[in-house]
């Protein structure tokens, strides 16, 4: 079956609706005949995009879910890497390349630099790329705040960029996230705290979680949760760097950037995948 943006609109609607109704556990036929779709067709365009059926998906919507994972599978992160579990074990076979602007660059605020930018359909709603020709330097969601809030926010980071409405010059970094297949490139901006934490961020297993604080002992700053707790809600490039994969210690969700429905899908995805795959 061909992926086109129709099917992305599709499942991002089954997503929100999915997310809207989990308390009452809606069938799958509800959530066809919801979509307009046979059961059959839903569940197979379903799998196509997300991984799993619409039903494993629906069984980890839920907070209880967050704790579960906090409790099972909570990434202490010298572990994970000793593991093998963000290397080879990783779920797909999207390879995260990264590189931080300099002192001097991060000062300018973007003077001198040319940025494209394009919105995209994604499972998770409207999505805002921009990129230099260095890589992805902004990742959001706009279903939450929508797209003018979106603009303002990721344009803000750099002051003093161009900005052009060029989509094709970043679709084939932006189709690589979305498929989770080939390379995606970053260019992060921020200060010197700000990168240490994305870093760890990037360390944190698909299907896995840590802490805030856990986090900031990691970069050697175990008292500085609070700027930790800033820091990833200042993540530029969401998903890629998966800040959604830090909860509180009480296995609560936390805040998002972009809104707490599209963390939830995010780590439900996550979290079926994994279980799915072993």
């Amino acid at each position: 079956m061909e992926k086109d943006p129709y099917h992305f609109a599709l499942i991002a609607r089954a997503i929100t609706y999915i997310d809207a109704h989990a308390e009452t556990q809606p069938s799958l036929a509800e959530i066809a005949s919801e979509m307009g779709l046979s059961e059959a067709h839903f569940q197979r365009v379903f799998r196509q995009w997300v991984g799993v059926s619409p039903k494993k998906y629906l069984q980890y919507l839920t907070l209880n879910q967050a704790r579960n994972m906090l409790a099972n599978r909570h990434t202490v992160f010298d572990t994970a890497l000793a593991t093998g579990l963000s290397g080879p074990g990783r779920l797909h076979d999207l390879f995260v390349r990264w590189e931080a602007m300099t002192p001097g660059e991060y000062a300018l605020r973007g003077a001198g630099l040319t940025i494209s930018y394009g919105w995209f359909d994604s499972p998770f709603g409207d999505m805002l790329a921009l990129a230099t020709a260095r890589g992805i330097c902004g990742l959001g969601f706009a279903n939450d705040i929508g797209r003018d809030a979106a603009e303002e926010d990721l344009f803000s980071r750099w002051p003093n960029a161009i900005f052009t409405h060029a989509p094709e010059a970043l679709r084939h970094w932006v189709e690589a996230t979305l498929t989770g297949q080939g390379e995606a490139r970053l260019l992060l901006s921020g200060s010197p705290l700000q990168i240490k934490v994305w870093e760890a961020l990037l360390a944190i297993p698909s299907g896995h979680v840590t802490t805030y604080s856990d986090i900031a002992t990691k970069i050697g700053k175990p008292k500085a949760m609070r700027a930790v707790g800033t820091a990833v809600g200042r993540n530029p490039v969401s998903w890629l760097i998966p800040c959604h994969r830090a909860l509180r210690k009480s296995g609560a969700l936390g805040g998002y950037h972009w809104g707490l429905p599209v963390k939830r899908a995010l780590l439900a995805r996550e979290s079926a995948l994994l279980d799915a795959a072993g």
